[in-house]
């Protein structure tokens, strides 16, 4: 199938109406939903679901997207290698992230990235913040969340699983984990984000999922903050695989469920580049973001969980 077709179908399912995707492209929303149309046409079941109010993917449409998406990124890559010219990247790239991603998945291979772009500065902004990237200057965005909406054009750089993890002196001084449900008789450490103050979210391969209720006396804003918590015996707590994982190979945590997928928002979540548009992408942006996800693959394992 045409891979024009498969882009706006995936940006579609990112902008959540064709009228959205229509106006990233610069075309009239009828060319987006005859595309959509031709692209049902030739797999032969409906992507989307459509009313006069509202657009929502199928199950089917879920399934197949969440498949064709890492090839199309991966063509885009390809694509943007094979036509580099000679010339070295150079400029200045002025990227932004959370303080714990910048620090543990971004300043690590700044000096590689440096060795292979002499040539390009780099301007990192660690901040916690959702900056307007037009507004203030910003080349490239790596947001932590399920998939973005709006406006900014988005690729995933690195797929995250939740951990729940607690030091091994918390667990020597409380009540035995055996189970997601057993947190409830816990003191944990949340983040301070509504959704993840109230109830954590489980589920096991072809299970139901469930949520547990959750609380305690120490609510932090910074993922960092709450690690330093946790390594200190202060209580279990949720973070992201790229943060705890070395923590919990050398034993310093322990993944209390590692048969389980965690979450306070969607399981389907992970790091995600954003930058203004597709078109004319930027050598300086395009590179960054590839030497991004080859770097943080190579360092996460295979999940027996999701299968990636």
């Amino acid at each position: 199938m045409d891979t024009d077709l498969l882009k706006t179908v995936a940006l579609v399912a990112q902008q959540g109406s064709f009228a959205a995707a229509a106006r990233v492209e610069n075309v009239d929303p009828s060319s987006i939903s005859r595309a959509v149309a031709a692209a049902e046409a030739r797999l032969g079941f409906r992507l989307f679901q459509r009313t006069t109010r509202t657009l929502r993917m199928t199950e089917e449409g879920e399934t197949y997207l969440r498949r064709i998406e890492p090839l199309l990124d991966e063509l885009d890559a390809a694509r943007e290698i094979a036509s580099r010219s000679l010339r070295t990247v150079s400029g200045t790239l002025k990227m932004t992230a959370s303080v714990a991603f910048a620090h543990e998945c971004i300043v690590p291979h700044l000096r590689e990235f440096h060795d292979r772009h002499p040539d390009l500065s780099v301007e990192l902004i660690p901040t916690d913040a959702q900056l307007d990237i037009t507004a203030n200057g910003i080349d490239l965005a790596i947001r932590l969340a399920s998939r973005p909406t709006g406006d900014l054009i988005s690729t995933r750089i690195l797929a995250t699983r939740y951990r729940i993890c607690a030091a091994p002196d918390y667990l020597a001084r409380h009540p035995e984990i055996t189970s997601p449900r057993d947190l409830q008789d816990h003191a944990c450490l949340r983040f301070a984000l509504p959704e993840f103050r109230t109830r954590w979210r489980f589920r096991k391969p072809g299970e139901q999922a469930f949520d547990v209720p959750v609380s305690g006396h120490i609510i932090i804003a910074n993922a960092l903050s709450l690690r330093r918590a946790a390594l200190d015996g202060n209580g279990p707590v949720m973070l992201a695989d790229w943060l705890v994982d070395r923590d919990i190979t050398a034993g310093r945590l322990v993944d209390l469920f590692p048969d389980h997928e965690c979450t306070a928002t969607e399981f389907d979540t992970g790091a995600w580049a954003l930058y203004p548009s597709r078109s004319f992408l930027p050598r300086k942006v395009g590179s960054m973001i590839s030497f991004l996800r080859d770097m943080l693959r190579q360092e996460t394992p295979d999940d027996p969980i999701r299968g990636v």
